[in-house]
Parts: structure tokens; C-alpha cells; sequence
């Protein structure tokens, strides 16, 4: 009797908090089973910058080594916006990235997951070109380095890009540093703006669709968030897997992919559910999903 072929089992992980240490953000993850692991390096929500220190990268680096999650991903701060016409924040937005791109080379981080910026009314040709522009300025004063970015899929809220495919690929083909960029794709986003992703004919033209106009081989990242509101509702608004407008089915379709196999898949879904740990509870479903 033929042994049914074993599959390998999934990159699943968690965003998890700093507070402890980052270090100790990779105990977390791998005490929740995860083999991946997203972080941000400093407040998400304040302009203020820090650096790692020596300590802080050793125990990383240690804790690394003693969990095996060595897929680990930084999210940068949500106040960058790349796209922007004001001079002053643009300039704030650029340090900014330049900065979190320090931390990570410092702790061996090989991504960064960065939402791409708003154009503020000036139009969706000049914003995509302001992005590729300022890519290449963090890019050429960080000079060579292992750092990645990842542009990632957004709602569509208000004036921000990132929301079709093809604004993605735009700005990764308007760079000069095409070849340190990559893709996040998040499943609650695309499905806001208008990717749906619920059944499988709606998830086939969603992925062939993603794959005409970037190329599979350029997604480093999946995000797998369920989402609160209709599809193509523009509204980024993150819920517990399957409890959403994806629903189990989306899911499913996800975690079997056979394409996706080899790419981290990081929840960002909310941290309690009835009084429990909500990761443990989303992971664990995403798990039986699986085969």
C-alpha cells in the first residue's frame, strides 16, 4: 500500500509585542509553536527613534539560536508615508525607514514589512513615483546590506496606494533597488480592496491575478487576517480567522496552496478571545485547515 506523502508543515507565526525584550518576543512566538515571528522594533505610533544596542543584539541573536525562528519579519512605524507631498514629513518618513533599516541589519532581521504611503490628492502616478524615489534614498545610504523591504497590500483607504497589484508592481519597477524589494501580501486588505479570496473560482483569479502583475516569486510574506467588512469595502478592519467575510473556506484555500508552501504566514488577528489567547486559538485553526 502506498504511504501517503507527508506535507511540510507550515511557516505560521504571530505579530507579538517588545515589551519584555525583543528577544524575548522569540520565546513567545515559540512557545505558541510559531516558526515565524513579526515585531516592531520600536513604538509603531511616535515619530521617535531608537537604536539597538550591543546587549539588545546579542540576546537577540542568542534567542534566535536557542528557538531555531530564524524567519523573522520587523513592521515599520504606520506614521511613514513614502508618498507624500509635504517636504518636512517626507524627509521625517525617509529617516525613519532609514532607521528601522539599521535596526534590523543590527539584529540580523531579514525584512521589513513597510505600508507603502498615501499620495495626499496629488494623484496615483506621482505618488508611486515619489515611493520608488525614496526607496532608492534609504537604499543608497544604507549601501550594501541583507535588509529587504516589503511593500505591502493595502485597503485603499482614503488616498493610499498599495491597494491594486499593479501599484505594487509599479513602484518595485520605478526603483533602482528592485532586487532589495519584495512583497507582503495581507489577506484582510486585498480582500477590502476589492481581491476576494472566499471561494476557491475567487481565489484562483485573485492569486493568477497577483501573479500576472508581480510575480509569486517575488511574495516573501502573507499576512492572514479574517476581515469585518464586505468585500471591496476599502475599510481595514482585522478579526479572528473564519469569523470574517473570508471565512473558513478562504482560509483553507490559503494554507493548501501549494505555492505558498515555503512563505512565512503571520497572523496580525486580535490578541483575546472570551478571556483566552487569541493567537494560540487563530493559529491552531489555520493548523487544521491544513492537509
Amino acid at each position: 500500500m502506498k504511504t501517503k506523502e507527508r506535507k511540510t508543515p507550515l511557516i505560521l507565526g504571530a505579530h507579538l509585542s517588545i515589551a519584555r525584550g525583543i528577544h524575548r518576543a522569540l520565546h513567545d512566538a515559540a512557545d505558541l509553536g510559531c516558526g515565524a515571528l513579526q515585531v516592531f522594533t520600536k513604538n509603531a505610533g511616535t515619530w521617535r527613534e531608537k537604536d539597538i544596542t550591543d546587549k539588545q543584539a546579542d540576546a537577540f541573536g542568542a534567542a534566535v539560536e536557542e528557538t531555531g525562528i530564524k524567519q523573522v519579519f520587523s513592521h515599520c512605524a504606520y506614521l511613514i508615508n513614502l508618498a507624500g507631498n509635504d517636504e518636512e514629513k517626507t524627509a521625517m518618513s525617509v529617516e525613519a525607514l532609514y532607521r528601522e533599516m539599521l535596526r534590523c541589519e543590527k539584529l540580523g532581521i531579514p525584512f521589513v514589512v513597510l505600508h507603502p504611503g498615501s499620495h495626499m490628492g496629488d494623484g496615483e502616478e506621482k505618488g508611486i513615483q515619489r515611493i520608488a524615489a525614496n526607496l532608492d534614498r534609504v537604499m543608497e545610504r544604507i549601501g550594501k546590506g541583507k535588509t529587504m523591504v516589503l511593500l505591502e497590500t493595502t485597503a485603499g483607504q482614503g488616498s493610499a496606494l498599495g491597494c491594486t497589484f499593479e501599484q505594487l508592481a509599479a513602484m518595485r519597477d520605478r526603483s533602482n533597488c528592485g532586487d532589495r524589494i519584495g512583497f507582503c501580501l495581507d489577506t484582510c486588505h486585498i480582500f477590502a480592496a476589492g481581491y476576494d479570496i472566499s471561494d476557491e473560482k475567487s481565489y484562483k483569479r485573485t492569486m493568477t491575478a497577483f501573479d500576472d502583475a508581480i510575480g509569486l516569486s517575488h511574495l516573501c510574506l502573507l499576512h492572514l487576517n479574517d476581515v469585518k467588512k464586505p468585500c471591496g469595502s476599502r475599510v481595514d478592519r482585522h478579526t479572528h480567522i473564519g469569523e470574517g467575510y473570508i471565512g473558513d473556506a478562504g482560509f483553507r484555500l490559503v494554507v493548501n496552496d501549494s505555492r505558498l508552501s515555503a512563505i512565512p504566514m503571520i497572523i496580525e488577528t486580535p490578541k483575546e478571545k472570551e478571556g483566552q489567547n487569541a493567537d494560540k486559538i487563530n493559529l491552531d485553526r489555520l493548523r487544521a485547515f491544513y492537509g
